[in-house]
């Protein structure tokens, strides 16, 4: 019996970004009709580090040493580390997302009849989907290897930090009463943590 080669590991991680991309795709016709949405000018801030991010980590190979240094020999072991921490990221996306429903958008947005959700993983933090996100972001980069990837991470985690705080003024202004209350019991991005 053969063991699953580092190949099988890279292609699992590729799939699981399919998978995430197309969930998200299909998921994104079904929103609810969107009230306030942020400007160009604030959104670009955290698109900007995430669109690095991306490039840093896909392409991490092909820039000049030391960014295409191999910190993590690529292994199988170590291309399947990666994979079960995609694997595990997604399912945590997938599943904040469907608890989510239509109050989801990809920007900062207050949506018609807006919920403060607070079942499924929002019981543990207030933005698994980012947790998720996060996950596969290192997954993928454990399972590369290299450098430029490693740096892609913390990027991805203040990109995601500078859009959950505009998110959440956002929901403390709709939800006055509630927010306060949820923000002191449940951690953001990080459960028990941060």
């Amino acid at each position: 019996m053969s063991t699953p080669d580092y190949s099988s590991a890279l292609n699992f991680i590729a799939a699981c970004w399919l998978v995430f991309l197309g969930v998200w795709l299909v998921a994104s016709v079904s929103t609810k009709r969107t009230v306030y949405r942020e400007s160009a000018g604030e959104r670009a801030r955290y698109w900007l580090l995430l669109v690095i991010a991306y490039f840093l980590l896909t392409q991490g190979r092909k820039f000049p040493y030391p960014l295409s240094f191999i910190l993590i020999p690529r292994t199988a072991s170590s291309g399947w580390i990666g994979a079960v921490l995609c694997g595990c990221g997604l399912a945590l996306a997938i599943w904040a997302r469907v608890v989510l429903g239509r109050n989801w958008s990809g920007v900062v947005t207050l949506k018609e009849d807006h919920e403060l959700v607070r079942r499924g993983p929002y019981r543990f933090v207030r933005h698994p989907i980012y947790t998720g996100l996060q996950g596969m972001f290192l997954g993928t980069a454990v399972a590369l290897g290299h450098l430029a990837g490693f740096f892609a991470v913390p990027l991805v985690f203040v990109s995601f930090w500078i859009k959950l705080g505009q998110e959440e003024r956002l929901m403390l202004k709709q939800f006055p009463d509630d927010y306060p209350d949820y923000q002191r019991r449940v951690k953001r991005i990080i459960p028990f943590l941060l």
